[in-house]
């Protein structure tokens, strides 16, 4: 009987060990997220540490352990914004694709994944404010866009040996014209919107600049 009984002790202990053993995890990834709308809707300067564990449902201890200081947790959430990114990129399989496809779908993928992560253009917008203070300090991004742009540059190889893609292409040119064409249209929307008197928002609209991303990208590239 006392074996049954402490059998069921130790199920039950483990039982209880496994959330504690993810709570670290848990609490980090709720920080990150909780810091993430912070710093996108204040800026570094404007975001308060007490509204970050406020909105992770934690306490400022604990986002002191996990991260040290409000600035290095900037910085983490500057790199998962960029991590996430660089992530979803690989949804997009240039290595299979045709080239003149493959640029299309980069540029499709980057436009409609701006759409749906405003708080990382905000983030890009406050890290030019501060010229890149703290990206320069990650060596973790340098090695991420390293790989994308060396995945860009086989793309548009394929594409020259076909005839199809200019000699003289820059990769990164490439990915600048897509990325600067998408994010001035989103970080820009309200002020565009109220000059031009264009809801630019509007599902119509958002389509049309998918197609124009798509033709000037292509048509600058093309031999």
């Amino acid at each position: 009987m006392d074996k049954m009984q402490e059998d069921v002790r130790r199920r039950a202990g483990g039982r209880a060990e496994r959330p504690t053993q993810r709570d670290p995890e848990r609490t980090r990834a709720s920080i990150l997220a909780a810091a993430t709308k912070e710093f996108a809707e204040n800026g570094i300067g404007g975001a308060r540490v007490d509204a970050i564990a406020e909105r992770a449902g934690t306490n400022k201890r604990m986002l002191y352990h996990y991260f040290g200081d409000k600035e290095q947790l900037y910085l983490a959430v500057l790199e998962e914004a960029y991590v996430g990114i660089r992530t979803a990129e690989k949804s997009v399989n240039l290595s299979d694709l045709e080239p003149e496809q493959g640029i299309a779908e980069l540029a499709m993928f980057t436009w409609r994944y701006f759409l749906e992560h405003p708080e990382f253009l905000s983030l890009l917008g406050t890290e030019n404010l501060h010229r890149a203070r703290w990206l320069r300090q990650s060596t973790r991004l340098k090695e991420l866009h390293s790989h994308f742009i060396g995945k860009l540059s086989d793309l548009l190889d394929r594409g020259k040996a076909k005839g199809l893609f200019r000699a003289d292409i820059d990769p990164l040119n490439v990915y600048l014209t897509i990325a600067a064409l998408g994010y001035f249209y989103v970080s820009n929307q309200y002020t565009l919107s109220t000059i031009f008197g264009r809801d630019l928002m509007e599902e119509a609209n958002v389509e049309a600049w998918e197609r124009h991303i798509v033709h000037v990208t292509l048509a600058a590239i093309r031999r």
